[in-house]
């Protein structure tokens, strides 16, 4: 049978075409295939031999420096956790004799400082010797200028 427009169907092949696509599209369908499961076990070592696989993954330069710099921060602050660790350990064995013992060195280096500071103070306001000469003017008039949300005090000149 042949549905080419060039050779017309006579009557009783057009009703047999027909008869036959009604019975094509009334047969029933198969249930569709959905999934598939192989059940043939699978060997322990194959017959194929293994085959190379080389690595073909690129890592870009700044992944690979931000690697190693977090490691490298994560080693440094473990480092210091260690140090406050043993520092705090240390600090809580302190007692008031100890911390006294530790600071009176510094107190006393501290103290001979503000002795030779006061000293030096005393003698240079010794020999200054200040003469005032002139008029002296004295201002006390105030102007105040508010702009905006800020406001500001100025002394008259």
């Amino acid at each position: 049978m042949t549905t080419d427009p060039k050779y017309p169907l006579t009557d009783s092949q057009a009703s047999a075409e027909a008869a036959r696509l009604i019975r094509e599209a009334y047969q029933p369908t198969p249930e569709p295939i959905i999934s598939y499961r192989d059940t043939t076990p699978v060997p322990a070592v194959g017959s194929t031999p293994p085959v190379l696989q080389p690595e073909t993954r690129i890592v870009p330069q700044w992944a690979a420096g931000v690697a190693v710099a977090s490691i490298g921060v994560g080693a440094g602050v473990t480092g210091l956790g260690c140090g406050a660790w043993l520092i705090l350990q240390g600090l809580a064995s302190v007692t008031l004799t100890g911390v006294l013992a530790a600071t009176l060195p510094f107190a006393g280096i501290a103290a001979a400082a503000t002795a030779i500071g006061s000293a030096f103070a005393r003698g240079r306001r010794a020999s200054t010797t200040n003469v005032y000469q002139g008029t002296v003017v004295q201002r006390t008039e105030v102007t105040a200028t508010a702009r905006g949300m800020l406001s500001r005090a100025k002394a008259g000149q």
